[in-house]
């Protein structure tokens, strides 16, 4: 099973689709791919003002907030929904008129796209004080360290600083056990191939 270590110093930055700001993209595949022709992207965003969301026909995205109070989601069919750093990652269609509203100041958010009918998501927050575990089912899964920690898979282990990430490919089957010295928190992404 391969695995990738990226340093925060290497995610690359680019202006969003809408031109509203800037993203950091952390991954994407195919790797090169543009920001149209991508079959899954994860990557992270400062939101500075309210405002709507870039749109992406054919794309599912799943929000979680990794800086700030958080926001508001307005326009989704089930009403707004309010984002926090303690909130579980929310999941809604890209292609949808939706628009933020600021709960108290600027966020920084984990943003997972997937094209729709190719891949789905699955991205879960890991928390805990000292250590964790977490299995993965997955085409290809992302680990994004939002604290400093270890992470052991099998007898192979990796050191992740702070927004470091871990790429695993075919990691079907295969546990991750994080740990560190105090708090620990991380954010696991899974892309599952559809069919």
């Amino acid at each position: 099973m391969p695995l990738t270590v990226l340093r925060a110093a290497d995610h690359r930055t680019m202006p969003w689709k809408n031109g509203g700001g800037s993203t950091t993209e952390i991954a994407a595949a195919p790797d090169g791919a543009g920001i149209d022709a991508f079959d899954w992207r994860v990557s992270m965003a400062v939101v500075a003002a309210d405002g709507p969301f870039s749109e992406f026909p054919g794309i599912d995205r799943t929000l979680s907030i990794l800086d700030g109070s958080g926001l508001i989601l307005k326009g989704l069919d089930q009403g707004p929904v309010r984002l926090e750093r303690t909130t579980e990652p929310f999941g809604f269609p890209a292609d949808a008129a939706v628009s933020a509203a600021l709960i108290d100041g600027p966020i920084t958010d984990l943003n997972v796209m997937v094209r729709r009918g190719r891949f789905h998501d699955r991205t879960r927050r890991l928390s805990a004080s000292r250590s964790v575990s977490a299995r993965c089912q997955a085409t290809v899964a992302l680990l994004l360290a939002e604290t400093p920690c270890r992470v052991a898979i099998g007898s192979d282990a990796v050191d992740l600083g702070h927004r470091d990430a871990l790429r695993l490919d075919r990691p079907d089957g295969v546990t991750l056990t994080l740990s560190s010295d105090g708090s620990l928190e991380a954010y696991l992404v899974e892309m599952v191939a559809a069919g």
